[in-house]
């Protein structure tokens, strides 16, 4: 492999291992006392606290030393393993195993379809009284739509369901003699609850030019072109301009000069909102390419500038006038060949993480003093890899005879240093999830660490058994007491482990005496 050139070959010292990660406060929360003052009936009559109390127990239990996580069940498949909130999906989602009992249990499996039909595509709803999984169908029998499904995704989040068409391309011939497609794809809208149909839409290249993808977030159309340009629209706009007809799924409608049921096959479901004119524009932006996210109090945005030689640079700026924050150019002094990232951090806490090979930066975004019209970044805390400066020694021979020692210094991915791969979140007991891969002889190990969110303390490291190649693709999701790690391997052979938390009940035991002595004495007090 031809290694990349780094954008930097000098960078600052690290600071000591002791000295890079702050440490916040270090009362540890009684464990015993929480669960008897619940038992009281304590937090009864407070709507609420009972549930966040209860994961607080849990995250102490979870980040407690004696606590450890094992690896309870391994199996492989052919086809992808998807996970989504205490279940495991198989067979393209047919195949549904629940992973909160000690050994995961099959809850249901679909029939088998037939051969004119595949699931593309599928997303989880759920409220708190019932689950359900959307499927998004290709057939070539009975076709819901006018166009094959290829990709489902929220609009708002549990509520609004956007179904995204595959991409039209001209036949060979039409291209040879340059007729081009000019309806790039189709973006189809339900309501979730009840489920209904608001509308489906063209892009049309006529319209917007020479648009390359399309998607529907949070009630905004965002068009992305070829040049890194970054349109967005409101969607509502649109439908309230350009919508000809009302369609309701299971009703007769009349359509082009033919009559059908909406939604029923053959007459499917009209392309109802023709859009023939552009419609107004909310936002535009270059970025190198399309990479665009909005985020933070009040509303910022992060992109890269549109060069090549910008790669791993990012701009933070302010959504309402553009103006870059003070030190919102942030840029990771970093030699490594794989980029870092950049994303505002999901806790909607309106704080940035930039991860890099050996660093994860929480940033936070906070007006200027004497300014509030301007913010500024500044770091949080900074997680480091565990990492020994090592240098080599390049050493050559002269013609004369002369050793010539020139130090080389290693990548900041280098396999053989501890890396960091994943960072995620845990919004339930607020940690952040890091896991980090050190190459070991011939074999990659891995280990999981659970950070404080608000301090950056590390609270607890979870080894994983098994090896981790780093020329895979690899998925990781802690959910409470859950650790699952999936692993796609060559040949499309995909791997599942599953770790459940393991409690040594010896310190608790110990524990239990004392704190019921001072739970009674509490009582007898109030």
């Amino acid at each position: 492999m031809a290694a990349v050139a780094p954008r930097r070959t000098e960078r600052a010292l690290e600071p000591p291992r002791s000295a890079r990660v702050p440490m916040g406060p270090t009362r540890k929360p009684n464990v015993c006392l929480r669960l008897s003052r619940r038992a009281l009936g304590f937090y009864a009559r407070d709507a609420g606290v009972g549930q966040r109390m209860n994961l607080g127990i849990l995250r102490e239990l979870v980040c407690q030393e004696s606590t450890t996580f094992k690896n309870v069940w391994t199996t492989h498949s052919k086809t992808p393993i998807a996970y989504e909130r205490g279940r495991i999906y198989f067979n393209n989602y047919r195949c549904c195993v629940s992973s909160v009992a000690t050994e995961p249990r099959k809850l249901y499996e679909m029939p088998k379809c037939p051969r004119s039909e595949k699931i593309e595509d599928a997303l989880l709803w759920e409220c708190p009284v019932v689950r359900f999984v959307f499927r998004a169908f290709v057939s070539k029998n009975k076709v819901c739509l006018h166009f094959f499904e290829r990709y489902l995704s929220w609009d708002t989040p549990q509520e609004v369901i956007a179904v995204k068409s595959a991409q039209n391309k001209s036949p060979a011939g039409a291209r040879q003699a340059g007729i081009q497609q000019s309806v790039l794809l189709y973006l189809a809208v339900f309501h979730v609850l009840p489920f209904s149909l608001i509308g489906i839409l063209e892009i049309n290249k006529r319209i917007f030019g020479n648009v390359t993808d399309a998607t529907l977030s949070h009630g905004i159309l965002i068009v992305m072109y070829s040049s890194g340009l970054v349109r967005l629209y409101s969607f509502q706009a649109i439908t309230e301009q350009f919508m000809q007809q009302k369609l309701d799924l299971g009703c007769a409608c009349r359509w082009g000069g033919t009559t059908g049921t909406v939604g029923e096959a053959p007459f499917g479901i009209p392309c109802n909102i023709k859009i023939t004119d552009v419609p107004p524009l909310l936002f535009e932006v270059s970025s190198l390419e399309n990479a665009f996210q909005i985020g933070g109090h009040p509303w910022h945005y992060i992109i890269t500038p549109n060069k090549k030689k910008q790669k791993g640079v990012f701009h933070i700026c302010a959504l309402k006038d553009n103006s870059l924050a003070k030190n919102g150019i942030q840029e990771m002094e970093c030699c490594s060949l794989e980029s870092d990232w950049i994303y505002f951090h999901p806790d909607a806490s309106g704080r940035i993480v930039h991860v890099g090979p050996n660093q994860v930066k929480i940033l936070k975004l906070s007006e200027i003093e004497n300014n509030s019209s301007q913010h500024q970044i500044s770091e949080d805390f900074v997680i480091w890899a565990n990492r020994e400066n090592k240098n080599k020694n390049l050493v050559t021979v002269t013609a004369s005879g002369r050793i010539v020692k020139k130090k080389v210094n290693l990548l900041d991915d280098d396999p053989e240093q501890e890396t960091f791969k994943i960072v995620d979140y845990e919004d339930e007991l607020d940690l952040l999830s890091v896991v980090a891969v050190t190459q070991i002889d011939a074999e990659g190990k891995a280990h999981l660490d659970f950070h404080c969110n608000e301090y950056g303390t590390l609270l607890k490291s979870i080894p994983l058994v098994e090896s981790w190649d780093v020329t895979y693709s690899h998925e990781v999701y802690f959910d409470r007491d859950l650790v699952l790690h999936i692993e796609q391997k060559p040949n499309r052979v995909f791997s599942l482990y599953v770790y459940q938390m393991i409690c040594d009940p010896g310190e608790e035991e110990e524990e239990a005496e004392a704190e019921e002595e001072i739970l009674n004495r509490t009582c007898s007090k109030e």
